[in-house]
């Protein structure tokens, strides 16, 4: 932690990226800073029956960030109290959307893990290019430590976790810079752990049955097309509705499985008679918008808004950079956007 960090930081929040029944991540910046970019992981106000699991998580989230303070690619932590975890916001793109194909960024992620093995240090949840970055610098960070664990003995169970989060850095090399790979690293992608491969037959089963079937996580599988079954209809029914300006649709995964459709209505109504156009059984989220994106011929951007939609920030991010004409007309949406989940198969 930061030297001349203030004994408190007053987070003043902005963006929520992301909400379930365990937690709520929040960016934004310091009141006495706005440059310091922040991020909170948010427990206080959920469920009375999931807290006990959520702070479970969370303390294996602070005992393995403490752990990697100071390695470089780690999330810094500044402050744990009564409304979660605060540590800084990594600035980064994720590894899906930067793609590296540079040796470079490889051989520092190598590096990171190695840093963390030093201190007894495993991600576990390394199999999602999420939890990878490409730094502004082009280095390599990590984030989400929620199921990392520490293990300062460094035994058995140890190594083999560890053998895991190699391996599955292998698995992103192969998927994104094949040619880089060595023929050990072949080997190691196509060598699971025993362990791996008894959770790939049990446990996993087990979670997936929880998470999509209990708690109706989203999940992206699910290929039939409503847009082009109830799209029409739907579309049409709201472009008829007084005080309708503009309508656009879009598609997002729904729990389980399926598709919903999600309305943008470009309206002065507020949200409630919005939403009130149309029922949840014809159409699952409807939005109010004072007004929807569009390109210099006045056509509404489609992009932004599936991207919006879906809750993929992190691409939108990298949209609005490259288009950064677009953020003024965004912004609010994305502020008041309905799909909160990021939880995708």
């Amino acid at each position: 932690m930061p030297d001349t960090a203030p004994a408190k930081i007053e987070f003043v929040p902005d963006t929520v990226h992301k909400r379930d029944e365990f937690s709520e991540t929040i960016s934004g910046h310091a009141a006495h800073d706005p440059d310091l970019k922040l991020a909170m992981r948010k427990l206080s106000g959920l469920p009375w029956w999931s807290r006990w699991l959520a702070w479970r998580l969370a303390r294996r989230e602070i005992t393995g960030l403490e752990a990697v303070q100071g390695i470089k690619g780690t999330p810094v932590l500044y402050e744990v109290n009564a409304d979660g975890i605060l540590r800084d916001w990594t600035a980064g793109t994720p590894l899906h959307l930067a793609k590296p194909s540079d040796r470079a960024w490889y051989d520092d992620a190598a590096r990171l893990l190695r840093d963390m093995r030093r201190r007894g240090v495993t991600h576990n949840d390394l199999n999602k290019p999420q939890n990878w970055l490409m730094t502004p610098d082009g280095r390599a960070a990590v984030i989400d430590f929620q199921l990392a664990r520490v293990s300062p003995r460094k035994g058995k169970l140890y190594r083999i976790r560890a053998y895991e989060d190699l391996r599955h850095l292998q698995k992103q090399k192969r998927r994104f810079a094949p040619d880089l790979l060595t023929p050990k690293g072949w080997q190691m992608v196509e060598q699971r752990s025993i362990p791996s491969q008894i959770w790939a037959a049990t446990g996993k089963q087990v979670y997936n049955f929880i998470t999509r079937r209990l708690l109706n996580w989203s999940d992206g599988e699910g290929t039939a097309s409503r847009m082009d079954s109830d799209g029409p209809a739907i579309q049409s029914a709201l472009e008829s509705a007084s005080g309708v300006r503009a309508v656009a649709l879009c598609t997002y995964p729904l729990p389980s499985q399926g598709v919903g459709l999600y309305g943008f209505v470009e309206t002065d109504l507020n949200q409630a008679a919005t939403r009130a156009l149309l029922p949840e059984t014809r159409i699952e989220k409807i939005q109010a918008v004072t007004s929807l994106p569009r390109d210099g011929a006045g056509a509404i951007r489609q992009e932004p808004l599936d991207l919006i939609a879906m809750n993929r920030l992190d691409e939108l991010e990298v949209l609005l950079a490259r288009e950064p004409d677009l953020r003024a007309s965004v912004a609010p949406i994305v502020k008041e956007r309905q799909n909160l989940t990021d939880r995708y198969r």
